[in-house]
């Protein structure tokens, strides 16, 4: 799925719609049924980690909740952004957001990925959405995703949006591959967000200082939320740690150096993504790291769990201690 970075940059497309009222629905779900939102106002948006969340309301507030609006040097950064040079614009007026590579991937309309925890209108108590995205999930602006290649059967088919919600200023949304369910309240761990002002430092050194490699423990988002494998793969290269080094192995200094290059590239990433520039990764998925060695490709994971594909320099990363057996 997409990592902070990419869901935050969701989270800032989807702002200036707030205190809008929907006029008019689309979409492919079924579970969660769109006409339901129609006539509805959006008054908050919240993102966490990453997880975004929507709060739709029947009636309109004099005055919305605070939605976290632009950070003065982004904000400034996408108003002055010039649409001739630019592939991705923001804002009502712009057009898609996607992440990387994800763009020559057309998802299907039936890819399984939607869930619906009940299916109650946010008239009710349940007024939040959640929208978890999928690995190829996006947010359009304004106009609708359209193939870049041929499926598996040869066809030359749109991907399908699971939702679309016409404003009454005039612009839509469009969201695709993604998991919606409503909620009573967001799922807030602002502690945990790599992107926030209040993530725990303290907290991440104490999961990493646990005595099993460092790869697992960085996926973990109850310590490490929004972070992905990308920003794994980044931090990791750039901290010198080997990811199967066991936290307990690693001295504090080198914990705390893994934990500022998981802030800075993670913050990086989002400035550029905020400026329409491309990210820029120095090991993951390269066959040579900066300094030229060969760089390394493994599945890793925890026992019985999920196996991420990871990239290191074993001459830039070594391993602590040296003499423990990689694992296979």
């Amino acid at each position: 799925m997409p990592e902070g970075p990419s869901v935050r940059k969701f989270h800032y497309l989807v702002t200036p719609f707030v205190g809008q009222q929907v006029v008019k629905t689309g979409g492919s779900s079924k579970k969660l049924h769109p006409p339901d939102l129609q006539s509805l106002w959006l008054l908050d948006t919240q993102v966490h980690g990453k997880k975004l969340f929507l709060r739709f309301d029947p009636d309109e507030e004099t005055e919305t909740p605070d939605h976290n609006p632009l950070p003065e040097p982004l904000g400034e950064g996408l108003q002055k952004e010039d649409a001739s040079c630019q592939k991705q614009a923001i804002g009502p007026n712009g057009l898609k957001i996607s992440d990387g590579s994800s763009e020559l991937v057309v998802p299907k309309a039936d890819d399984g990925l939607e869930y619906s925890q009940g299916d109650a209108p946010a008239g009710g108590a349940e007024r939040w959405l959640e929208v978890r995205f999928g690995l190829f999930g996006s947010i359009w602006v304004n106009e609708f995703s359209r193939a870049k290649k041929a499926n598996k059967r040869g066809d030359w088919r749109d991907p399908v949006p699971r939702l679309v919600l016409h404003f009454g200023g005039g612009g839509f949304l469009a969201f695709y591959n993604c998991q919606m369910s409503w909620s009573s309240s967001p799922v807030v761990r602002p502690t945990s967000d790599i992107l926030s002002e209040k993530f725990h430092r303290g907290q991440a050194l104490e999961a990493l200082g646990q005595a099993q490699p460092v790869c697992y423990t960085l996926l973990d988002q109850r310590y490490f939320s929004g972070l992905g494998n990308i920003i794994k793969n980044e931090a990791l290269y750039r901290a010198g740690v080997h990811p199967l080094s066991l936290g307990s192995h690693l001295s504090p200094s080198r914990l705390e150096a893994l934990v500022d290059h998981v802030v800075e590239f993670s913050t990086n990433w989002l400035q550029d993504k905020l400026q329409g520039e491309q990210q820029h990764t120095q090991v993951y998925q390269k066959e040579q790291c900066p300094s030229g060695h060969q760089v390394m490709k493994e599945a890793f994971g925890p026992p019985g769990g999920f196996q991420r594909l990871t990239w290191w320099c074993p001459q830039c990363q070594p391993r602590v201690p040296p003499e423990e057996p990689e694992q296979l």
